[in-house]
């Protein structure tokens, strides 16, 4: 095979790469952005980085303070995904939805989105259930 086949073969599949990668990029931005208006927040938030993570947490009921946690290497993977847990429960969704939104959220990001599931208020700040003595 020549050089001059395989440098074509290769800009055809970096070419196909790339329109698949956008259609990923496109459809993360249009889930996110429904979250966001589903929540009453405007769907405009989700494309500007800093103020998405603001509005996450104003949505899944924690506090400004945790953005600094986003700094710090390791602890930044663990809030995230009790980030996604919170707001998988604020959907009236599990756990494992949760999981899946962090892990699988080009999947799990749309079913939030596109689907039925409606905003029941904040996860993260759920008052402390006492049992009865």
């Amino acid at each position: 095979m020549s050089t001059q086949s395989t440098g074509l073969f290769g800009e055809l599949f970096g070419g196909l790469f790339a329109i698949v990668m956008l259609a990923v990029f496109g459809l993360m931005i249009a889930s996110m952005w429904k979250v966001f208006v589903k929540t009453g927040e405007p769907g405009w938030a989700a494309l500007v980085p800093v103020y998405n993570l603001i509005t996450m947490l104003k949505i899944t009921g924690k506090l400004l303070w945790w953005l600094a946690m986003f700094c710090i290497p390791f602890a930044n993977f663990v809030v995230i995904v009790m980030i996604t847990i919170n707001l998988a429960k604020s959907f009236g969704k599990s756990s494992g939805f949760g999981l899946g939104l962090r892990f699988l959220g080009v999947v799990f990001f749309p079913i939030l989105a596109f689907g039925d599931a409606r905003y029941q208020g904040p996860a993260g700040s759920s008052p402390l259930v006492m049992a009865p003595v």
